[in-house]
């Protein structure tokens, strides 16, 4: 089952490139884990739960662990569009990556929205070949900060093939 899951991983990618950008500028960026690294990744997020005290990360580590594929979607070195709309809060575009935590901000609203529509394109894209999946928020702050992908803002979408939908049939 993992070599069609990964099939499914790089159409998901595929669709994440493809899809609309602000200005038609692309600062999208993709990685497909497999196998070992989603272990390492799960273990890792387990790691971090009880290293921030943050909640839910050992159940969001329980099912990349259990995850044979898992699919990044970030942006790196994103550039405001330059419309100077106010929506990140600044009254004209701001400076972004000045700021490091879980990730590296602040992002022009429009970059995040680009990555919003890939995140949607990719997981429309899983959904339609009925792989279940789920967007995870602390997959994507783990895997940066464990140097899985080059990205500024990331999440993760970790894939499984089964019976039971194991993102969202959890204790």
């Amino acid at each position: 089952m993992s070599s069609e899951l990964r099939t499914v991983a790089e159409l998901m990618c595929l669709a994440a490139r493809t899809a609309p950008k602000a200005a038609g500028q692309d600062f999208v960026v993709t990685k497909v884990l497999e196998g070992e690294a989603c272990l390492e990744l799960g273990e890792g997020m387990v790691r971090y739960g009880e290293k921030t005290g943050k909640r839910n990360f050992d159940r969001d580590g329980a099912n990349v662990k259990a995850s044979p594929v898992v699919v990044l979607i970030g942006i790196k070195d994103a550039k405001p569009v330059g419309l100077n709309c106010g929506a990140c809060g600044s009254e004209k575009c701001i400076r972004t990556n000045t700021y490091e935590g879980e990730f590296r901000g602040p992002q022009c609203a429009y970059r995040l929205l680009d990555m919003g529509i890939a995140l949607g394109s990719a997981v429309k894209t899983a959904g339609m070949l009925n792989v279940d999946n789920r967007i995870m928020y602390r997959a994507g702050a783990v895997a940066r900060e464990m140097g899985l992908i080059d990205a500024d803002y990331v999440m993760g979408i970790p894939l499984s093939a089964s019976g039971k939908n194991i993102y969202f049939d959890r204790k």
